[in-house]
């Protein structure tokens, strides 16, 4: 799972070969704030300001974000915030410096950060959603998870009777094909990620050290 993270920031874009965003955002997302998410709209990556948290089209209010911000590939077609995303092919991209998880030591939870070892920004897979609620139109999106029991970094994160989560990170050479992909072929590309390229350290060390602010 992934409640918190800190997103790309500007300065920064150019390592992703993109221009950067036009708008502002916080350097620490939690469900309901606005990220810089990429979307593909006519063959051309786009950014996009996206409340972190799926609000599905027929939803009334925006409560729902305290409890989307993740959905489980496993079963992302059959649930009903999600399905209608997954089948229109809205495919996200969120450009991250960092993941925030939690590391349980002696019964109590450290936050991590999880980012690469070279420190570049890495793209997280996600989904993306048009609502209108109350006369406002929003744009919102959810990442998707993966089971990370035997995964060499994730298994050490989230709470020690709980089953063991991951994000899906998009590698360089696939993140077009994830943005134009149609959703029967979009399982191709959720695998688990490269534990030997990615490390983990207390949040507190890193959040003004490893980033701008």
């Amino acid at each position: 799972m992934c409640a918190n993270y800190r997103p790309i920031h500007k300065s920064r874009a150019h390592l992703l070969d993109l221009f950067e965003p036009t708008f502002d955002y916080k350097m620490d997302i939690y469900p309901g704030d606005s990220s810089p998410i990429l979307i593909s709209s006519n063959e051309k990556v786009q950014w996009r300001s996206a409340r972190f948290g799926l609000i599905p089209f027929w939803a009334e209010d925006l409560k729902l974000s305290q409890h989307t911000y993740n959905v489980r590939a496993e079963t992302v077609a059959e649930k009903n915030s999600f399905r209608h995303a997954w089948k229109k092919n809205q495919f996200a991209l969120v450009p991250v410096d960092a993941i925030f998880e939690p590391k349980y030591i002696d019964g109590k939870a450290h936050w991590y950060a999880i980012y690469r070892q070279d420190k570049k920004p890495f793209t997280v897979a996600a989904l993306y959603e048009h609502a209108s609620v109350d006369g406002q139109e929003i744009l919102s999106m959810t990442m998707l998870t993966i089971n990370a029991d035997t995964h060499p970094l994730m298994k050490q994160f989230h709470s020690p009777e709980h089953e063991k989560r991951s994000v899906v990170i998009i590698p360089e050479g696939h993140r077009l094909d994830w943005l134009n992909t149609q959703h029967a072929q979009a399982v191709e590309l959720i695998r688990e990620f490269s534990a030997d390229e990615f490390t983990a350290a207390p949040k507190h060390q890193i959040n003004n050290f490893f980033f701008p602010d």
